[in-house]
């Protein structure tokens, strides 16, 4: 097939690289991309490009995350022309988000409403749907009251061509004989860099173990703030550490923390793209136990699973 893939923001979802080499294996792809840091640039500049590419011979348009915005534009240009149906990767839903993740606005408030509305709209428009997991699609046709039968499962997984299995590297921290504990957040309420954090507290006695927690974000400073406060000295926050670096970090790791580890009710529908790097890398991973993480992997064999928003769980893990 001839498939226009249109995605913003790329740099920063590796979901849409992961789709797009899917596609380019099998199909002519033509990608239109903008890689504005703004959602809403990133969605105009897609929009407006999309506008001006030939249409008549081209079989699908996929569109990828955050590309709510687009399929209204998208749908009614190709209702207009009789053109291709659309599929569409929510990935994440705005209302799950906004309302019920972060808590920025109530349910039924205004934003809130708008949010649901984004949600129901975009994914009603889109001829199909992609998941990343079957807990994650239950929730779309719960919340949104879709057929089942419109949303396919994609797992995120990761590149695989930059995610290999390494020689052991020296770790970027701590001294030789240090146990070095890795993971990366945007520090998120999703993530519960908070678990970590207590499970280091239980771990203080262990002066082998060292956590790297790496990242950024707007809860950053209040992660930075409870380390100081639990007293750990155990816990490091080196910041962000570019793609292309990633491999090199998780080499240097003896145990690494996919997560998601929090009560936020959608921990417990994804896997976390740092899970699939860690396990292509074939690092021991410590994930969240709940029925996403089941669908792929086994615990106890593949990974090893903890009950949900448990810091005493996480520490007995990490220290057995």
């Amino acid at each position: 097939m001839r498939i226009l893939f249109l995605y913003s923001s790329h740099s920063r979802y590796v979901r849409n690289l992961v789709l797009g080499r899917a596609l380019h294996q099998s199909h002519e792809v033509v990608e239109i991309a903008s890689p504005a840091p703004s959602r809403l640039k990133g969605n105009l500049s897609v929009g407006l490009r999309f506008l001006f590419e030939k249409h008549s011979d081209v079989d699908l348009v996929v569109i990828g995350f955050p590309g709510h915005l687009l399929v209204p534009w998208v749908r009614l240009w190709t209702r207009v022309r009789r053109r291709p149906p659309i599929l569409f990767d929510p990935f994440v839903s705005a209302y799950d988000t906004f309302c019920l993740d972060r808590r920025w606005f109530r349910p039924r408030s205004l934003p809130g409403r708008a949010a649901y509305a984004l949600d129901l709209w975009s994914c009603r428009w889109a001829d199909r749907l992609l998941a990343d997991t079957y807990a994650h699609r239950d929730f779309f046709v719960d919340t949104f009251a879709l057929p089942p039968a419109k949303i396919d499962v994609a797992y995120v997984g990761c590149d695989e061509t930059l995610f290999v299995p390494r020689p052991e590297q020296p770790a970027p921290v701590g001294d030789p004989g240090t146990f070095n504990v890795f993971t990366y957040a945007s520090f998120l309420r999703l993530h519960g860099v908070e678990i970590v954090l207590h499970a280091a507290k239980h771990l203080e006695d262990r002066r082998d173990i060292v956590f790297t927690i790496a990242g950024s974000g707007s809860r950053l400073k209040a992660m930075q703030d409870l380390a100081h406060d639990l007293g750990l000295s155990s816990v490091r926050f080196p910041g962000w550490v570019p793609y292309h670096r990633l491999p090199a970090q998780i080499a240097g790791a003896d145990l690494c923390l996919g997560g998601h580890f929090s009560d936020v009710p959608k921990a417990a529908r994804v896997i976390s793209t740092k899970t699939f790097q860690f396990i292509a890398m074939r690092k021991p991973t410590i994930v969240g136990d709940n029925a996403a993480t089941r669908e792929v992997f086994v615990p106890g064999e593949h990974v090893w699973a903890i009950p949900m928003n448990s810091d005493v769980a996480l520490a007995k893990a990490i220290g057995t």
